[in-house]
């Protein structure tokens, strides 16, 4: 009869930032280690808390699936000889598979008549197989940062304390790192009972829910939200979503009491940001905000514990929040002591990268890649100054005290220095936004000064740490430069820029000059940095719903700008489903097939020596002059309309004339007629990669 299985893994705390990934990990393994080991179940749970990682496989098999396997042995007529007896070549087969030889099956395939030793292979009783998959559990599992203790050599995000494995009311005994399994689990640390007898699965969660442990993460997190919010609303006051925090708090306790605090009002008078990242970074505190949004003298923390004495808990979180909050003061009014222009000097001995130069190195770097930007988004004179104004002081407020103790605030404190400098309202903008987006999912820059520094920071990192060697390699990007190309792709989209990638790679590295120690040429770093815009183009283009197949073939057609390969991708994934695009698609495919062996380029109407070749010549030309008035205006699909008329020109061509004849003048002259069609339309979507 099926039984559930019961698996803790007791541990020291584990980094609350370690517990999702592991148990994702803890499901997929035990997944696919069942499936493997031919266990059934019905459903698998895993749960979570600072000091356990919890598995329960509901209704799991009490034996291992039987298995018939066949194996493929030599032919019939190798097999037995003229007279049907078996040869030594069957009996050899069927020594070696464990099996007699007058059981040995003959089976016609698609290759002749073979014989086949079908070996039967009873299932195992599921307690002789669960010592060993628990283990393979326990070692499969990877943290970012492993630990070792005492004298063992085996590695866990943190020392194992305890184990429990029961398949239903019967234990089920391993050994790992000394540690024995049993069906003693422990409550919580301070207020739980340490040794918790469980005498059957079914009983796990409301046994620790009786020891103050709320074991299922996704009632933990249900849970400290509703607290957090019926605080807040008691206050007369709300609080932000904050997906992030949220597990994090839910990951640091095992179970949830929220509590309110004060700050005091003198504190408010600091920016926003200033008063927010202390509570949210250092201390995981949610703030309070106001119905009018803004922030409210409270904060709500979470407890792991009960209610009890919960105002000296309060009392004690608003003792160290205070002093944070006075350091905060304390930077930001000593920061305000000068300009951000005169913090500008400070960047020249602060190294940007090794091989890179310095920060003030890079901030003249950020001067001209402005300048170009600036030039080529046609920017008016006043915000083209501004973007300049906005290039100089972005990096400044890395050398003030408030970045230095809150490094997460850079270029939000630059925007509140140079406001007060009296800096343009653009210019704080800019300097903010410069730094967007900083992860997946932020917001993208609004300003055009902003977006024209965010790209010439961006760039300059790319187009630097590529010619240095410092790519991405597989998972490791330590520089985020993915992050940073994506950043820029999704930018360029958002203000339909049609400005070409090469070209700002090509101003980037200029901009570099001799005075950087860089590893790899012009030409080499602007082909490597193109094949890695386009992968991330093309990543993009597929999240927006677009065929794989047509993104490959758009891209074909050059990548050099994320705005006209979308224009490209939505002109063609339209056409696609209008009846002329079997047309086009024909008329590409019989082009480009012959077109790869042209030897000269240009055609010579002279030359022509048949009415379909001039005939098609002629219909090219009439639509290419009304195509290029519809590219010249983005209109792809207009255009890929157009070029399909040429289907039929293209089919009395074919049916015509042969374009493989020996007069080496009039081949070449076809050939060439067809690669200028080929590649006429290869400029919109390479159509040979489209999948029927």
């Amino acid at each position: 009869m099926a039984q559930d299985l019961l698996f803790e893994i007791g541990t020291e705390e584990i980094p609350a930032r370690f517990m999702p990934p592991a148990l994702e990990q803890l499901k997929n393994l035990a997944e696919t280690g069942l499936a493997s080991r031919r266990l059934n179940c019905q459903s698998l749970l895993v749960w979570g808390t600072p000091r356990r990682l919890a598995l329960k496989v509901e209704k799991l098999a009490e034996r291992q699936a039987d298995i018939a396997e066949e194996v493929k042995g030599p032919a019939v007529k190798v097999a037995f000889d003229a007279e049907g007896k078996p040869t030594k070549a069957a009996e050899g087969f069927a020594r070696g598979q464990g099996v007699r030889v007058e059981d040995l099956q003959v089976r016609e395939t698609a290759g002749g008549s073979y014989v086949f030793a079908v070996r039967r292979q009873a299932g195992r009783p599921v307690r002789e197989v669960l010592p060993e998959f628990l283990e393979y559990l326990v070692h499969s599992l990877s943290f970012p940062k492993p630990m070792r203790w005492g004298y063992l050599e085996m590695r866990f995000a943190r020392p194992i304390r305890w184990l429990v494995a029961l398949y239903g009311e019967e234990e089920v005994k391993i050994d790992i790192g000394g540690v024995k399994s049993g069906r003693i689990t422990r409550g919580h640390r301070f207020l739980g009972r340490q040794e918790c007898t469980l005498a059957k699965p079914e009983d796990y969660r409301q046994v620790l829910a009786d020891n103050y442990v709320m074991v299922d993460q996704a009632e933990r997190r249900q849970e400290v939200w509703r607290q957090i919010t019926q605080l807040a609303a008691r206050e007369n006051g709300w609080v932000k979503e904050d997906e992030e925090l949220l597990t994090e708090v839910t990951f640091l306790l095992e179970w949830p009491t929220a509590l309110c605090g004060n700050i005091q009002p003198e504190f408010l008078e600091l920016p926003e940001e200033v008063v927010i990242t202390p509570m949210r970074e250092h201390q995981r505190y949610f703030p309070v905000y106001g119905k009018d949004g803004r922030l409210l003298p409270k904060f709500i923390t979470v407890r792991d514990g009960n209610d009890h004495q919960l105002a000296t808990v309060a009392s004690g979180n608003e003792k160290v929040l205070r002093a944070r909050l006075a350091d905060a003061s304390f930077f930001y009014q000593e920061d305000l002591k000068e300009p951000l222009e005169v913090k500008v000097e400070r960047l020249k001995p602060i190294v940007f990268q090794a091989r890179l130069g310095t920060m003030y190195q890079k901030m003249e770097r950020l001067e001209g890649l402005s300048r170009f930007l600036a030039e080529q988004m046609e920017l008016p004179e006043r915000a083209r100054a501004d973007a300049l104004r906005c290039a100089r002081l972005a990096k400044a407020d890395l050398v003030t005290g408030m970045v230095y103790e809150f490094p997460e605030l850079q270029g939000i404190m630059g925007s509140y220095y140079a406001a007060h400098a009296g800096e343009s309202e653009a210019v704080c903008r800019g300097i903010r936004e410069h730094y967007q987006p900083r992860f997946a999912g932020d917001e993208l820059p609004d300003t055009p000064v902003g977006i024209v520094v965010a790209v010439a920071d961006k760039i300059d990192n790319i187009v630097g740490c590529f010619a240095v060697g410092l790519q991405p390699t597989g998972s490791q990007d330590p520089y985020a430069l993915r992050r940073q190309a994506l950043g820029i792709c999704h930018i360029l989209l958002k203000i339909e820029s049609d400005l070409s990638l090469m070209e700002l790679i090509k101003a980037s590295y200029q901009a570099y000059g001799d005075e950087s120690e860089l590893k790899f040429s012009a030409e080499e770093v602007l082909a490597e940095v193109m094949a890695f815009f386009r992968q991330r183009i093309e990543a993009i283009m597929e999240e927006k719903g677009f065929k794989f197949d047509v993104v490959k073939s758009v891209l074909e057609g050059g990548g050099d700008n994320p705005t006209d390969v979308y224009r490209r991708c939505a002109a063609l994934q339209a056409f696609r489903e209008e009846e002329d695009f079997a047309a086009l698609l024909t008329a590409f495919t019989r082009a480009a097939n012959l077109a790869g062996k042209a030897t000269v380029k240009g055609v010579d109407p002279g030359a022509f020596s048949e009415r379909a070749e001039s005939e098609l010549y002629q219909s090219f030309l009439a639509v290419k002059q009304e195509a290029d008035q519809r590219l010249a205006v983005r209109d792809y699909l207009g255009a890929l309309r157009l070029i399909a008329s040429l289907r039929q020109p293209i089919d009395n061509f074919f049916a015509g004339l042969i374009v493989m004849v020996d007069d080496e003048r009039v081949r070449s002259n076809r050939l060439a007629l067809l690669k200028l069609i080929a590649d006429y339309i290869g400029g919109i979507a390479n159509l040979s990669h489209i999948v029927q």
